[in-house]
């Protein structure tokens, strides 16, 4: 399985990593810590002061959590969020969204899934980073939180992503890569992931190259459960505190490379709530076995990922890319949002919208669908995640109104984009799954990583059962001792 484990794989190559970090004074943080900040050392807090939140610097290696005040650079209680009430949603339960564009550098909670995955491999001695390359397969935000980390780590990024993703993306990855042959672009778009892993193996020859894959490293879905799960949890029950008697009934995200929706495990095992996994319809792949292009930016589809825990998920539900691009015109035209301000959505909620990218309406709207075909009441919360903000797609404005509104987009446009996806949220494309349905999902998985891919199909069934993933959770404190036992290797002290 594609994931390095909990014992040494290379001991010189650990003992390189180790002197590597030594040297820069890089001081990893644990899983631990990362899931509750309050355990950071105080020196290493106190060291973020000097360092800007989109710096290349090792020091925000300790930002890399759900807790961040974008506003002080400090670090806040309870993670950043927002609570979309029936004003904005028209279905009685509470939407609680949590906003991944605080986290440091990219703007995206993807740093995190590339933390966790590149810090296992260094831990074991799988990763040198005095002679290799990481290789970051994505369609956007996980290559760049890669090249990030990677850059910060001192040691060389490559970000591999399809050529229509948005060009904020590409303008980021210009500046932070250390050699422009260090992105390669692939054709198509989110959908066309086959072709990233077609790269991917050329790349792969070189064993110089070393290919950190979000769809099958496992530490992606760990990193999620062990760090977001827990955020998400303590956002929850800051909400529940206020209002006594609320119910966790769900975790919404989109599928992507399946990562976040670890953290739905985590809170299913606390709180018995659904996990609902999201898809494009115009690629509806879990619900239709379908295929497809859209625009739907930071979701990765026609396939399953190998490290989607899909048994464990109880409903499939897709968002159509017509009305995430509207939306989004909408949520940023003065007129739209006059409009819902009419209908009693709070001041806040409307400030809020400027965290949401086109995969966080996304995420939204599957939430209301959810909503709707589950029957879900007022003491109901529904959790879900904004992965970033719509500061990362400006240059898709002028695109997706000329693309799909002629160019123009006024006030009455926004009020139908409003009045469409918004209010016309229904339970089309929602699907409960059972274990008719869980199965027939899992299925499709075959296809890419027994037939493609070459995973021995007995790794690939061990994935059905639950005691597979029971044993992955318990990777992260295994990863921590070892995390532990390097900073001690490299002799870094933290504010050092």
């Amino acid at each position: 399985m594609t994931h390095p484990g909990a014992d040494v794989v290379d001991r010189a190559t650990l003992e390189r990593a180790a002197r590597r970090f030594g040297e820069a004074g890089i001081v990893l943080p644990t899983f631990a810590q990362l899931a509750e900040p309050q355990q950071i050392p105080d020196a290493a807090l106190e060291g973020l002061s000097g360092a800007g939140r989109d710096d290349a610097d090792a020091r925000n290696l300790w930002r890399v959590h759900w807790y961040n005040d974008t506003l002080g650079g400090g670090q806040r209680e309870v993670p950043e969020h927002v609570v979309l009430g029936p004003a904005f949603t028209g279905v009685p339960p509470q939407i609680l969204v949590v906003f991944g564009d605080t986290f440091p550098m990219i703007g995206a909670h993807k740093v995190l899934a590339a933390y966790a995955c590149l810090v296992p491999r260094l831990v074991t001695g799988g990763f040198d980073p005095t002679a290799q390359r990481a290789v970051w397969p994505s369609t956007g935000n996980y290559a760049r939180g890669g090249v990030a980390i990677s850059r910060i780590m001192g040691c060389r990024g490559v970000a591999v992503l399809p050529e229509n993703m948005s060009r904020e993306r590409f303008d980021w990855l210009r500046r932070w890569v250390s050699d422009p042959a260090d992105i390669v672009v692939t054709p198509g778009s989110e959908s066309n992931v086959k072709e990233i892993y077609d790269a991917c193996a050329e790349i792969a020859a070189d064993d110089r190259n070393v290919i950190f894959n979000q769809f099958s490293e496992f530490s992606n879905h760990v990193g999620h459960y062990a760090v977001t799960g827990p955020a998400l949890e303590h956002a929850f029950e800051s909400r529940s505190a206020v209002e006594p008697g609320l119910r966790l009934a769900a975790f919404v995200a989109a599928s992507g490379s399946s990562g976040t929706l670890g953290a739905g495990d985590y809170l299913k095992e606390r709180y018995g709530s659904a996990t609902v996994a999201v898809e494009a319809l115009e690629c509806p792949t879990m619900l239709y076995n379908g295929f497809g292009e859209h625009n739907i930016q930071g979701i990765g589809d026609k396939h399953i990922p190998l490290v989607h825990n899909v048994m464990n998920n109880d409903a499939a539900v897709a968002v159509s890319d017509a009305a995430t691009d509207g939306l989004f015109l909408a949520f940023g035209h003065e007129d739209g949002r006059r409009l819902l301000a009419g209908r009693g959505v709070p001041a806040d909620v409307l400030a809020s919208l400027e965290h949401f990218g086109l995969s966080s309406i996304c995420n939204v709207l599957a939430a209301v669908k959810y909503a709707r075909a589950a029957g879900l009441g007022s003491d109901d919360v529904v959790v879900t995640v904004a992965t970033d903000g719509a500061a990362m797609y400006d240059s898709e404005r002028p695109r997706i109104g000329a693309g799909r509104f002629g160019g123009s987009f006024d006030g009455a446009g926004a009020a139908a984009q409003i009045e469409e996806h918004l209010a016309g949220a229904d339970t089309s494309h929602v699907e409960l799954l059972d274990d008719v349905g869980r199965s027939r999902i899992f299925n499709l998985g075959y296809f890419t990583w027994v037939e493609q891919q070459g995973v021995p199909l007995e790794d690939f069934e061990a994935r059905r059962g639950a005691a597979f993933w029971d044993r992955l959770h318990a990777m992260a404190p295994a990863w921590d001792a070892m995390i532990d036992d390097f900073n001690a290797r490299s002799g870094a002290v933290i504010g050092g």
